[in-house]
């Protein structure tokens, strides 16, 4: 007989406390496996008809897309950094790889040339140094595909992948807290938000990370119900629960289909910015550890040392190896054409360092940090060309080659630089400084319908800010979270500050260099659950009745009514509308947001 069958008739899979602080009785582990109870501030959506589980998601993601969507091509030009991205994802699509382009075609600005339609004799035969993966701009390129080398076509994949992350928002609360309501809440706030809805309509690489990430997150915590419902079912199809000296059920767990989805996600995260390569591995610590516990709570002894092997090193491959093997997928364009790089960019400006040296100067003055070797190549650019098989592993070698020369540009290149809108990343959940994306200024009274006074003037600007109401009470919300989490052991609320934290500290490690406050759009969806969380919190259970459910759907209440007042007095200036400049100052209740 198994361990599992000599397990004494007595034992259980309960663990904690025998009754809730309500007076209820403590589930069993398998009750709470299968996902038949609620918790505080949900309704219970088990039991709830799962048509208006997609219904009133898909009702918030619609009114997002129409934000997004509205006067999208305004500003009619090339916005902030849209300038590289677009172009570069108009020569994916057309040539396969990322071209160098010209400054003038005949005699007329690149950038003029191309708004007034022109998409031929721009692009030059060299391949471009780029140092972003290609994902988010293959994704850009789809819209311009759809709809054009413009504005609009190269914003369009931006307005529909922010919508569709409202949409993963509400599903995902909708699963971390049984509640509809608050589930439908954490999609709306996100979808008011202002840096989240500028990112949504400018072709920049950031919405997309923060799209693939989440649902990276949303696939991780899937998983977590998945796998204890599956163990809950093999425990109980294996009779009593396991012994002391058992590992609990392994065949069974071995293939997690949601972490297989996962590892897609976080590889396509990866594939847009290598910024996610952070949030992927604390995912991966907190799957390790979630998988632990539910072995624990079926008796499982010494869970987290069992599970790191019977759970660590299954979860290790379908998050991680699955990533890499995605991520690696998505550079097929630049396998295919590797001869192109191993001859014109084999050695660049920055493949060796010699020496380096304290930046000297200010501004402009500075001199760079390094000294640059002009020779050195990568050493397959002098090989014969293999073929076949070989030829692959070349290929392979060569990107290898071009990933240190992107990584050098990344951490050493920049370190001198200076930019008007750069901003140290820990005041970022402050919004601390704001980015101007684009902006019309000198507007005169009179022209394009601007109403001021006859000495002053009206302006147009795009800024990336997030809403203020959002991320200030976000960050209370996040300190009261780490509190939950680790007086209550409330995994939601660790999943909300480990998701904020692994993708907000790594930056204090470069704040020696140009960073944006638009890099925190991959913070904003753990601040969102952290804040939903924390109202479901505040609301209490569903019992109707009483001061403090009264009291809590007030103050509830009111916070909304706030937030949407707070984007309603924004919205002009992440929309490209016309103001006078009275009324723009009263939108910057910062010096620094100037």
């Amino acid at each position: 007989m198994s361990r599992l069958e000599q397990a004494p008739p007595s034992r259980t899979a309960r663990t904690g406390l025998s009754r809730t602080a309500d007076g209820e009785t403590v589930p069993t582990a398998a009750e709470r496996a299968g996902g038949t109870t609620s918790v505080p501030g949900g309704t219970g959506w088990a039991g709830r008809a799962r048509l208006m589980g997609w219904l009133a998601p898909l009702a918030v993601t619609l009114v997002a897309f129409g934000m997004r969507v509205w006067r999208l091509g305004d500003p009619a030009r090339f916005a902030f950094d849209e300038t590289y991205y677009a172009k570069d994802a108009w020569s994916l699509l057309n040539f396969g790889y990322v071209r160098s382009y010209l400054d003038q075609v005949d005699g007329v600005d690149v950038n003029d040339a191309i708004l007034d339609g022109r998409t031929t004799g721009v692009w030059a035969e060299d391949p471009s140094m780029i140092v972003h993966p290609e994902v988010g701009k293959w994704l850009i390129a789809l819209g311009e595909k759809a709809f054009g080398m413009d504005p609009f076509g190269w914003r369009i994949s931006a307005a529909v992948v922010g919508s569709l992350m409202v949409l993963v928002m509400c599903r995902l609360v909708l699963r971390l807290t049984g509640s509809l309501l608050l589930g439908c809440l954490a999609g709306a706030l996100l979808a008011l938000d202002g840096m989240h809805l500028v990112l949504s309509r400018v072709a920049l690489l950031d919405i997309f990370l923060a799209f693939f990430l989440l649902c990276g997150v949303a696939c991780v915590v899937n998983d977590r119900y998945w796998m204890r419902a599956r163990m809950a079912r093999l425990v109980q199809e294996g009779g009593d629960p396991p012994g002391s000296g058992d590992w609990g059920p392994v065949r069974g767990l071995l293939l997690r289909p949601w972490l297989l989805l996962g590892g897609v996600s976080f590889g396509l995260a990866v594939g847009t910015k290598w910024t996610a390569l952070f949030p992927l591995a604390a995912l991966g610590l907190l799957t390790w550890l979630w998988s632990a516990g539910a072995r624990r709570s079926f008796g499982v002894r010494w869970a987290v040392l069992r599970s790191a092997v019977v759970d660590g090193v299954p979860a290790f491959a379908s998050l991680v190896v699955v990533a890499g093997l995605v991520y690696t997928a998505t550079w097929t364009g630049w396998l295919v054409h590797a001869d192109q790089y191993e001859e014109h960019l084999s050695s660049t400006q920055y493949t060796r360092f010699v020496a380096e040296r304290p930046c000297t100067g200010s501004g402009e003055d500075r001199t760079t940090d390094h000294e640059i070797a002009e020779t050195g190549r990568w050493p397959t650019a002098t090989e014969p060309d293999a073929s076949g098989l070989g030829e692959v592993t070349q290929s392979l070698r060569s990107l290898w080659y071009y990933h240190q020369d992107v990584y050098t540009f990344h951490s050493h290149f920049l370190n001198c630089s200076d930019h008007t809108y750069e901003s140290k990343p820990l005041a970022w959940p402050l919004l601390n400084r704001t980015v101007g994306v684009a902006a019309d200024l000198d507007i005169a009274p009179g022209e394009q319908g601007c109403a001021a006074p006859e000495d002053s003037e009206c302006l147009e600007q795009v800024l990336l800010l997030g809403t203020p109401m959002i991320w200030w009470a976000g960050c209370l919300a996040l300190l009261y979270a780490a509190a939950v989490w680790l007086g209550a052991r409330d995994w939601r609320f660790g999943l909300a500050v480990v998701g904020f934290a692994s993708t907000w500290l790594p930056w204090t490690a470069y704040d020696d260099r140009p960073i944006f406050s638009f890099y925190a759009i991959a913070m904003l969806p753990f601040l969102v659950i952290a804040l939903t969380l924390g109202i479901g919190r505040l609301i209490g259970p569903t019992r109707p009745g009483g001061p403090r459910r009264t009291g809590g759907v007030v103050v509830a209440g009111s916070f909304v009514v706030l937030v949407l007042v707070n984007a309603a007095w924004f919205w002009p200036v992440w929309t490209h509308e016309l103001l006078t400049r009275s009324e723009w100052l009263d939108r910057m209740w910062f010096r620094h947001w100037i």
